[in-house]
């Protein structure tokens, strides 16, 4: 689950974590009142959309004005913003950001991610802030420097090294060393997946500033944290993805052409991997999970169909709690009731397979049936490839 930049910089206000005033907008007609609630004679109009390099967009623009400031909120405001995070689609901006403006000296990054390879969370620190981390990481990866933590937080010998690191300011330093450390906490607090404050800036007054921030946080953790959910915006998600929610599916887009419905993230994961060595690319994939009914499994379908990128279908199954004849039932069901105009190749394997299989035989439908993940894959490119002459 992710959140907006004002709203990562509340959270982090609440540990401490020093950010600038502002407001949100969501109307025009209020940006002249909050510039003049706001002090000094800069404030940055900031788009809020999920994704970052919304400077680079056109998001983001330094006013000196009141005049300015309308200016901006009226370009950016409904604009459909496009990142190198959002694809060519881009995102339209529903709300803004008024913040009072900053005389930086110096910006650095900051970030608490999962270091998979050790199994522990990692602070990454930068002197070269405001840039993407990971171009950081491909051309200077010496000016990256981590520390694993732990349940704990940073703890004070490592943070002051990494200070040290940074070579910051000596009258700033005790001050970044605190807010580093109150960032590992906000981390594991708020069971977040990824915690990010790009630029941390220091200003020419002696202050260390979040001036941006990233927030986003483990969804199996969302139970304990009911106040994280009040700041969704299903507006910044795709909705199919919430539909299936909703139905107690787990959905994902993809940029490619083949929808995939499967029981289990590694039967997905190799579903997916096995239909790129035949040459495609997946555009979906659906998870029905094992506890799904021949009503959900329709559902499920049918939401698999509704993504336009679809040029054909690809059901694998590997029946243990979740049967073969459900998802036969559930297929048919769909298939039925629903123009079907792409291919489709169903793969069954496992609990009540053969009563699976001989339902799809004699259905009557347009169901390509495959014995094993490779046939499959293998039927369902080759469909999509006749399919296009």
């Amino acid at each position: 689950m992710k959140i907006h930049e004002f709203q990562a910089k509340q959270l982090l206000a609440k540990f401490n974590i020093t950010v600038p005033n502002g407001v949100e907008v969501t109307d025009v007609a209020d940006v002249r009142r909050v510039y003049d609630e706001l002090e000094g004679d800069i404030v940055v109009v900031k788009a809020q959309i999920h994704a970052g390099g919304r400077g680079k967009g056109g998001g983001v623009k330094v006013c000196k004005s009141a005049d300015e400031a309308v200016a901006a909120a009226e370009a950016i405001l409904g604009m459909q913003l496009v990142t190198h995070q959002t694809g060519p689609e881009g995102q339209k901006v529903r709300r803004l950001w008024l913040e009072e403006g900053t005389n930086i000296d110096k910006e650095y990054y900051a970030g608490v991610t999962i270091d998979r390879k050790r199994r522990m969370p990692v602070l990454m620190c930068s002197t070269e802030g405001g840039m993407d981390i990971e171009e950081v990481a491909e051309k200077t990866p010496e000016k990256i420097h981590t520390a694993t933590f732990g349940p704990d937080g940073l703890d004070g010998v490592t943070a002051n090294q990494l200070v040290l690191d940074l070579r910051v300011h000596p009258e700033l330093q005790s001050d970044f060393l605190d807010i580093i450390q109150r960032l590992t906490k906000a981390f594991l607090a708020l069971d977040c997946d990824m915690v990010e404050i790009n630029p941390l800036a220091t200003s020419h007054e002696l202050d260390v500033i979040a001036l941006d921030a990233k927030m986003s946080f483990d969804s199996n953790a969302m139970f304990r944290h009911p106040e994280l959910e009040e700041l969704r915006d299903v507006n910044e998600e795709d909705p199919r993805e919430l539909e299936a929610a909703g139905h107690g599916l787990s959905y994902i887009s993809l940029d490619g052409s083949i929808g995939c419905m499967v029981n289990g993230a590694g039967l997905a994961m190799a579903t997916m991997d096995v239909i790129k060595l035949h040459g495609a690319e997946p555009a979906n994939f659906l998870d029905v999970g094992g506890g799904a009914t021949k009503e959900t499994v329709a559902k499920a379908f049918a939401l698999v169909l509704s993504d336009p990128k679809v040029k054909g279908v690809l059901v694998n199954i590997f029946g243990g709690i979740m049967k073969c004849d459900v998802i036969a039932a559930g297929v048919i069901a769909a298939v039925a009731e629903i123009e079907l105009n792409v291919p489709l190749v169903v793969r069954l394997e496992g609990t009540n397979v053969e009563i699976g299989k001989k339902m799809l035989e004699e259905s009557g439908l347009p169901i390509i049936t495959a014995s094993d993940l490779d046939e499959a894959a293998m039927k369902i490119t080759e469909a999509i490839k006749t399919e296009a002459v």
